[in-house]
């Protein structure tokens, strides 16, 4: 009953909650080893989910697998979309969810890979999904945040921005935070779809949002980093300005691909200048930097007192966040664009030559071979 009591919580959607903080509910050991690697055979960007002791990762060869934490033994057949899967799926009530780069979103029963619905948009689906009630939510390269029931796969409602939206939403105060190819960050009634808020940004934004509660962060495709809150508490019916809180310039050019994580005092953004960066939350005063030795495209992910996150160089790091100091890595065999999920006391993450690496404590599984940690880190 205990152990019950203390089970792990899981990794359901890409930045772990509805708020896209970026922060793990789940406990993570200080001392990580390969458990397992899986062979998807096709280059990995989707970040993954984790339930019930099974990790859900798309491909881009458009196959979404569904790999047992425990045995790395794939639970059923690989699901066939029909274009690549780049988003993250997103899990609730035993369906996932998850685009493709055809323009189709899916609902796939989690426990048989049997497909549910399918809904078809005009534009490619790099958004991944998130949930608002009983509602899946995602944007599309059509120029549309769509709100389908998650029962049916029917239109609830539909948003029209002005260009494409590629980062995927958050929900804030009740709202629908999204931010896009049209340089907005705009906030979106969750029940009806109507705008609530809007404000002009310093360039397209391809990272996702991130709420605290209070605020959003965001980070533009230029080298502008975003802290703004609503002005009040949403009510019905009301509109709402939304006022800069900071907006700090990075010294060096940079694009900004990898979305914020947030925690306690702190925003940690990362960037394709190689920089990682924890900013306060409060003023956005830079805290600390740390630099990695290729770009970062994979968001930085928060467990206890330590950031993971990947780079194009294909090392997998950690550092404190109270100081930036590297305390673990570890070499992939290719470029990591994905993100790290951190659920039931795991961390998974994908790299771009379709290697699936699952990290834990050690004695917890099987652990890798001698072969498969040379094959992890590119040798023969």
């Amino acid at each position: 009953m205990a152990a019950d009591r203390e089970k792990p919580a899981p990794w359901p959607t890409f930045r772990g909650n509805a708020a896209q903080t970026g922060v793990a509910a789940s406990p993570l050991t200080d001392r990580l080893q390969l458990l397992w690697t899986y062979e998807a055979k096709s280059p990995i960007e989707s970040t993954a989910a984790i339930q019930d002791g099974v990790v859900y990762v798309g491909t881009m060869k458009g196959e979404l697998l569904a790999i047992d934490l425990a045995t790395h033994k794939l639970k059923w057949p690989p699901y066939k979309a029909k274009g690549a899967i780049e988003g993250a799926p997103g899990i609730r009530d035993g369906k996932l969810f998850f685009g493709d780069r055809r323009g189709t979103f899916h609902a796939v029963n989690a426990a048989t890979g049997e497909k549910l619905w399918t809904f078809d948009t005009s534009g490619e689906i790099i958004s991944s999904a998130n949930f608002t009630g009983e509602n899946v939510l995602f944007g599309s390269y059509d120029h549309f945040l769509y709100c389908l029931s998650a029962d049916t796969g029917k239109i609830v409602w539909k948003f029209e921005t002005d260009a494409e939206v590629h980062a995927s939403p958050c929900i804030a105060d009740g709202a629908v935070v999204i931010a896009g190819c049209d340089a907005q960050l705009r906030l979106i009634d969750a029940a009806n779809g109507t705008q609530r808020g809007i404000l002009q940004l310093s360039f397209n934004v391809a990272s996702s949002p991130a709420g605290d509660g209070k605020r959003i962060f965001v980070s533009c495709y230029d080298n502008h980093m975003f802290c703004v809150a609503p002005s009040g508490v949403l009510g019905p019916g009301e509109a709402h300005a939304l006022q800069k809180v900071w907006d700090v310039k990075a010294a060096e050019d940079v694009h900004f691909r990898a979305s914020p994580a947030v925690s306690g005092d702190c925003v940690i953004f990362a960037g394709q200048d190689g920089l990682v960066r924890c900013m306060a939350k409060a003023d956005g005063r830079e805290l600390w930097t740390f630099r990695a030795r290729d770009e970062i495209d994979s968001s930085p992910v928060i467990a206890g007192d330590r950031v993971f996150f990947g780079s194009n160089d294909g090392t997998l790091c950690a550092l404190k966040v109270a100081y930036g100091a590297k305390v673990w890595s570890f070499a992939a065999g290719a470029e990591i664009a994905a993100s790290p999920a951190i659920g039931e006391g795991r961390l998974v993450i994908g790299a771009r030559d379709g290697a699936v690496y699952c990290f834990g404590p050690a004695g917890s599984s099987s652990p890798a071979g001698a072969a498969e940690l040379r094959r992890a880190r590119g040798g023969g």
